[in-house]
């Protein structure tokens, strides 16, 4: 890789964490210029790319560079023992009570998240042939994924391994064919009741403070995004979050992902599933 080329790529990573806190990582060259390409195709530009970062950093395109190089890998019922949980253990204690379960979704990215914590919670009423209220707020940076997660439509594959053996699609989703030059896909379009529980909206992990109130919600789902920020940074973003967990709240984590220093204020329930025990001091 050219001296030049290096260049243009550090300039990118201190943006980008300037911007959103995202470090990533020296061996990222390739997919950094792919996204460049991405950010030149998004702002419809076809000058030096070193002009495009300057403007950047003077404030245009900042939008277009955010989504050009967040990354949206997601699928529907990922790590599904988390929602089997969330079904099985958190939700019986709100069913009847008259109690609203409030719930966070950190990084919705394309949608499949929240949906699936929607879908988790029709599950347990089936189950339990009982009410249960809930609301779930799911935030990203990126503005063109929410608008997609807000739209939820999705292309569907019967060979797809998404949905695990408690979830019937059909309950959840209306099906279409769509013809296109390369024969037929099928689409699958949320239904409104799943809809009605999400309220989608644009928030950075990375903002000093978050628009939510002390013990808000009692469950959050952070998953597989701290895995973009630093190890001090992703301490940073799991206190903000835990500030705005009730005591007695679950806390969902990613595979690869450890709750850091709240390690002395949760209890692990399974796997990278924690409970609120106390506050930090």
């Amino acid at each position: 890789m050219s001296n030049s080329t290096q260049e243009i790529h550090e300039k990118v990573k201190k943006l980008l964490y300037s911007l959103t806190g995202i470090t990533l990582a020296d061996n990222k060259d390739i997919m950094i210029s792919n996204r460049i390409d991405k950010l030149k195709r998004n702002c419809n530009y076809n000058g030096d790319v070193v002009d495009l970062l300057k403007s950047i950093e003077q404030g245009n395109h900042l939008t277009e560079f955010i989504n050009s190089f967040t990354t949206n890998k997601t699928h529907f019922f990922r790590e599904d023992f988390h929602f089997l949980d969330l079904k099985d253990r958190v939700l019986p204690m709100f069913a009847n009570n008259g109690n609203k379960i409030q719930m966070y979704c950190s990084a919705s990215s394309t949608g499949e998240e929240p949906y699936s914590m929607a879908m988790s919670v029709f599950e347990a009423k089936d189950q339990l042939n009982k009410n249960i209220l809930a609301s779930i707020i799911a935030t990203d940076i990126d503005t063109s994924v929410l608008e997609y997660a807000a739209n939820g439509i999705y292309r569907y594959s019967k060979s797809s391994k998404e949905f695990p053996s408690w979830i019937k699609p059909q309950k959840y989703f209306k099906r279409r064919v769509q013809k296109n030059l390369a024969g037929e896909e099928v689409l699958i379009k949320v239904n409104d009741e799943l809809k009605r529980m999400i309220t989608f909206q644009v928030m950075n992990l990375n903002d000093n403070t978050y628009p939510f109130s002390s013990h808000q919600f009692d469950v959050i789902f952070c998953r597989n995004v701290l895995i973009y920020f630093s190890s001090e940074d992703q301490n940073k973003i799991l206190k903000k979050l835990f500030k705005h967990l009730k005591i007695g709240g679950t806390l969902y984590l990613g595979h690869s992902e450890n709750p850091q220093d709240l390690v002395h204020y949760v209890k692990r329930v399974g796997q990278n599933i924690f409970v609120k025990e106390k506050d930090i001091i």
